[in-house]
């Protein structure tokens, strides 16, 4: 899962009413929620799709530290040039190849970089105030068009930066993990094998009836992940 937001808010959907028809529609999944408590997903909207791509890009196949602090020497070395918080992605297409390496990105993802400023300006990637407009089919049909940028990219941005409320991230192993654990009998001391995980079809059948809510019931299946490493206290 993506790593903290600044300047963090609940998303706009009623989570309250998710939960409760979740519940009732699921009951397993009920379960699942009253034992892992209340729904505390914060999300931060603010950031432009150009500006949580470039993080998201950077984050890829990586320890958070460690992208952490490319993403900020990436950051801090247009300073002298644009004079802002974030580039633009002009400043990112034009920029020496010296500077990307210098901040610590490999050939690969400096290449995705300049594929995503290059779609940014022709329009590809949309601005925020257009994205919010956008169905998720919509977004993930635009920004999967973008080097290095694949559907469970996207997915993520959906949930944690555009607080969608009906996404259902199939592929994310946190997910599929959760869902083994809550409806496949995947006990919390078992050594995980690809058989013990489900089929995208599966979760998808399951999974139609958490709609509108599927992006709370993921959230939920990577909290049963949490309570199974001790990571968090079930409640009473």
């Amino acid at each position: 899962m993506p790593r903290p937001l600044n300047r963090p808010r609940p998303p706009r959907y009623d989570s309250a009413l998710a939960c409760k028809e979740l519940a009732a529609a699921d009951p397993k999944l009920g379960r699942l929620i009253e034992r892992a408590g209340p729904f505390t997903l914060r999300l931060s909207s603010t950031q432009s799709p150009f500006e949580a791509l470039v993080e998201s890009i950077i984050y890829q196949q990586l320890h958070g530290k460690a992208a952490a602090t490319i993403h900020r020497r990436l950051l801090e070395s247009f300073g002298p040039v644009c004079g802002v918080e974030h580039p633009a992605a002009e400043h990112l297409l034009d920029c020496p190849n010296e500077q990307l390496r210098a901040a610590g990105l490999s050939h690969n993802k400096s290449l995705a970089l300049r594929d995503l400023a290059a779609k940014t300006i022709d329009g590809t990637v949309p601005t925020l105030a257009r994205i919010r407009r956008m169905s998720d089919e919509a977004i993930i049909e635009h920004l999967t068009q973008v080097r290095g940028i694949g559907r469970w990219t996207v997915e993520m941005l959906l949930i944690f930066r555009l607080g969608r409320p009906d996404v259902l991230p199939v592929d994310d192993y946190g997910v599929r993990k959760g869902f083994a654990l809550t409806f496949q009998g995947l006990k919390p001391a078992d050594k995980v094998t690809p058989a013990d995980l489900p089929k995208a079809d599966v979760m998808r059948r399951r999974g139609e009836r958490w709609k509108p809510w599927s992006s709370v019931a993921s959230w939920y299946l990577w909290r049963a992940c949490d309570l199974a490493a001790g990571k968090l206290t079930p409640l009473p």
